[in-house]
């Protein structure tokens, strides 16, 4: 499973629906891009620390890009960027899941649902 960026922040900020998902999901993936969204995110040098020992506990995943993921990004915001928003970061991270043949566990259910194919698990914080 790859879990999406607002997921892990509803964890960081205390949500317990996302703390039983993700504990239930241990040992998960992530994309490069989460990663960056998360420290976009820090406030200071500790948050940063604590956030990488947190993944490590979770013995975190962390995907890079490749070829394949950035052609089909490339291909997802060309396709998708003026009928649905498409943004950069999210293509990424789809592209991702789809290249890994993942779940990708997000609350922004918005962002993907139009994507053929890919497997998403929808989050609700409450």
């Amino acid at each position: 499973m790859i879990i999406d960026t607002d997921v892990l922040i509803w964890y960081l900020h205390g949500n317990n629906n996302a703390k039983k998902i993700i504990t239930k999901n241990i040992p998960f993936k992530i994309s490069v891009i989460n990663y960056l969204e998360l420290l976009h995110g820090m406030r200071d040098k500790n948050e940063v620390r604590m956030l990488q020992k947190q993944l490590k506990i979770w013995s975190t995943q962390i995907i890079q890009i490749n070829e394949s993921i950035s052609t089909y990004a490339m291909f997802l915001v060309e396709n998708y960027h003026l009928s649905n928003s498409m943004e950069s970061a999210d293509a990424i991270i789809a592209a991702t899941a789809q290249e890994k043949n993942e779940v990708l566990l997000t609350g922004n259910n918005i962002h993907y649902s139009f994507i053929p194919n890919i497997q998403l698990k929808i989050f609700k914080p409450e």
